[in-house]
């Protein structure tokens, strides 16, 4: 495995019946192993463990994360290296919310555990499954560092005119109301290898970045810092994702709560896992999406024209927050992998300067690239993401210094 065990950090995203997982070098980047525990707390769990050419697999139940995290060891172990014995430079967990309370990589203590407890009321579907992930691991790896790597930070900073919801101040301030941002670690990440690949600093750069996946996030980027993004106090607002809607008026929950008697776990059932993509056309999978669009399927159709619709509405909005725009960038699973949406979005917009060189676009090509012709006056990139590289190296740098 790549790297010596003292430069390794695990890094760790820990769902509600999930842990994907990576051991990764910070300094090169190297990825020595990762894997992914499915289905945990039921009967037909599974592992998918990597390392290298082998690839080494688990099926049965998986009682808990503590359970899968002890297979996850045993398939590490089977592929020629003790993670347990290892001394490990560290752990880096993916938290989704930090609230107002975190926004730097942080040494996770008893303390700390409780806090992002305590913010389980501001992310239900998530802080709890990162808790659990984090108290497992800390049982099996005591005497490893542990970091939380919070999604929310890299927008913590947010002007205030973008972060401020128009509601009565005291019940904002009472509740911690504010629109925090999600996907930070990614649109942290991406920004700064758009600066590489244009050769240019940080600070000098003005940039859209679509984080594009089964959740979806823009940001608008000024010299590095973040001035706005579309998630706000959760991850549901802004644009069209694959079980969320994005932003919706609120009205329409009071009306289906009066007249389709909708109490509180159904309108978060609505939001969070029947709408969306799934909710317009029945599946939340793009490459389904686009094999009905492509048999003729009026829904599938439509689902995509209000997904491409938002994406060019928040496009609209941050060309003109910014003002000055030298890049747009496509990342994540959709963005990385559809040519189509990434041509859709940016349609028409040549008086603007932006422009898809079509061939560029559809090539067959893994690495950060420009898919805009030469010469053109702003650039579109697509750039992978790597959350988990971005973490390592959090990790690493928090508990090195």
């Amino acid at each position: 495995m790549s790297g010596q065990a003292k430069d390794l950090v695990l890094v760790l995203n820990s769902g509600s019946s999930s842990i994907k997982y990576q051991l990764v070098d910070p300094s090169s980047g190297a990825v020595a192993a990762a894997g992914l525990v499915e289905r945990i707390g039921e009967a037909d769990g599974a592992i998918e463990h990597k390392a290298g050419d082998q690839v080494v697999e688990h099926h049965g139940p998986i009682a808990d994360h503590k359970a899968g995290l002890q297979l996850v060891f045993e398939k590490f172990a089977e592929t020629g290296f003790d993670l347990a014995g290892a001394g490990l430079c560290a752990v880096g967990h993916r938290v989704v919310h930090g609230g107002e309370v975190f926004y730097r990589p942080t040494l996770i203590t008893d303390e700390v555990v409780a806090a992002i407890a305590a913010l389980s009321e501001l992310a239900p579907l998530h802080n709890p499954a990162n808790v659990t992930g984090i108290e497992s691991t800390r049982e099996l790896l005591p005497d490893v560092p542990q970091v939380a790597v919070f999604d929310t930070a890299f927008f913590h900073g947010l002007p205030d005119a973008a972060k401020t919801y128009a509601i009565d101040a005291e019940v904002a301030a009472k509740y911690g109301i504010r629109r925090y941002g999600f996907h930070g670690t990614s649109h942290e990440y991406v920004s700064g290898r758009v600066a590489e690949v244009l050769g240019r600093d940080p600070a000098e750069v003005n940039q859209i970045v679509f984080h594009l996946g089964n959740g979806a996030s823009a940001s608008a980027v000024r010299g590095g810092r973040p001035i706005d993004t579309t998630m706000g106090l959760t991850p549901l607002e802004g644009l069209v994702m694959g079980t969320r809607g994005g932003d919706i008026d609120p009205g329409i929950l009071l009306h289906l709560m009066r007249s389709a008697q909708l109490d509180v776990d159904g309108v978060d059932k609505l939001l969070n896992r029947d709408s969306g993509i799934k909710g317009l056309s029945g599946v939340n999978d793009f490459r389904e999406l686009q094999r009905l669009i492509d048999s003729g399927a009026r829904a599938a159709r439509l689902a995509y024209d209000v997904y491409i619709h938002r994406l060019r509405r928040y496009l609209g909005a941050y060309l003109v927050g910014l003002g000055r725009v030298d890049a747009i960038t496509f990342t994540a699973g959709v963005g990385e992998n559809s040519p189509q949406v990434r041509a859709d979005a940016l349609a028409g917009l040549e008086h603007f300067g932006i422009r898809v060189d079509p061939g560029r676009n559809t090539a067959e090509n893994r690495a950060a690239r420009r898919i805009s012709p030469d010469g053109a006056e702003v650039a579109v990139l697509v750039v992978p993401t790597n959350e988990e590289l971005a973490i390592a190296r959090a990790a690493h740098g928090l508990v090195v210094s």
